[in-house]
């Protein structure tokens, strides 16, 4: 159980955070009939990452279990705050809580009674992950940008990246994007693991430079709850 909990954390940490700071804001408009040259647009969305200090959206997160054939699906309200802060509360299909802080991860699921806790150097031990927190630009360092290597567009028009991390110790094998042609949101964020499941994010409802209080991203474990310590 320890090791899955583990597991869960380092996927919202690398996943989510993907997700996360590619969906937050719009890319500065181009007419949509001309394809924005690779490295103008990662230039633009650098500079649109670094005026946002924090953000407030809902999301819809689905994994697919390749070992299972099986898609879990969840639902709830993302907060997310420069540095390096994070919470995630998930309210469907069951009630779990993710926060992540400068100091501290913690996994806390009522059903179970018990809060997961891990060093957040653990969690952010890869290189890319912090990269995922710094915007495009930086994460060039780890990872190959390049559109779709079939059609930097898809069939309604809108753009299609794809990224390949130069290290493969990273345990992603690819990372999928969808920018709206119109107006350069994220549509559609996916990853796949080196084990072939995949892990897709949708962001709705978003709104930057709210002025979070730094509680969002601060976690008391309830009365009665077991603190579980994880390596």
């Amino acid at each position: 159980m320890p090791k899955m909990k583990t597991k869960s954390l380092l996927l919202v940490s690398m996943g989510i955070s993907v997700a996360l700071w590619l969906s937050f804001f719009p890319i500065p408009q181009a007419p949509a009939k001309l394809l924005l040259p690779l490295s103008e647009l990662i230039a633009r969305t650098q500079e649109s990452y670094e005026k946002t200090e924090d953000l407030r959206a809902r999301f819809v997160q689905e994994v697919t279990i390749k070992s299972m054939d099986k898609v879990e699906r969840e639902e709830g309200t993302f907060y997310f705050k420069k540095p390096m802060s994070m919470s995630w509360d998930y309210v469907k299909p069951k009630a779990k809580r993710i926060v992540l802080n400068r100091e501290k991860g913690y996994l806390y699921i009522p059903a179970d009674h018990a809060v997961y806790v891990q060093d957040v150097k653990s969690i952010f031990k890869s290189s890319p992950t912090i990269k995922f927190f710094s915007g495009l630009g930086k994460l060039q360092d780890d990872f190959q940008v390049n559109f779709s290597q079939h059609d930097p567009r898809d069939g309604d028009g809108n753009y299609l990246l794809s990224l390949v991390p130069k290290n493969s110790a990273y345990g992603i094998q690819k990372l999928y994007l969808t920018i709206d042609r119109d107006n350069f949101r994220i549509l559609r964020c996916s990853f796949t693991d080196v084990y072939g499941n995949a892990t897709s994010i949708r962001f709705t409802d978003i709104k930057v430079n709210n002025k979070l209080s730094d509680k969002l991203f601060t976690f008391k474990p309830p009365p009665g709850v077991e603190v579980v310590n994880m390596p």
